[in-house]
């Protein structure tokens, strides 16, 4: 079986490494520039507000909650958020 076939549908996601000066630090407010799905299957526009809750692969991307729905979460790539 070829490595193409056996990808996972995440395996195509590029994250964007900031230098770790440029991190952003948890329960930070930030703005979608991109829609995000959540893990409840929900999808949030671009422009959702959220606070990070977790950061993953040094800054790679963040676990955003948003508040509606309330508890809303999604791993967002740290080129698709900006500081609110």
């Amino acid at each position: 079986m070829s490595a193409i076939a056996k990808a996972r549908p995440t395996d195509d996601v590029t994250f964007v490494r900031k230098a770790p000066s440029e991190v952003l630090p948890e329960l930070t407010m930030v703005v979608l520039l991109r829609p995000a799905h959540t893990y409840s299957g929900g999808i949030k526009p671009a422009g959702s507000t959220g606070a990070i809750v977790g950061i993953w692969g040094d800054g790679q991307a963040y676990e955003v909650e948003f508040r509606e729905p309330q508890g809303a979460l999604a791993t967002v790539p740290a080129g698709d958020l900006r500081p609110a």
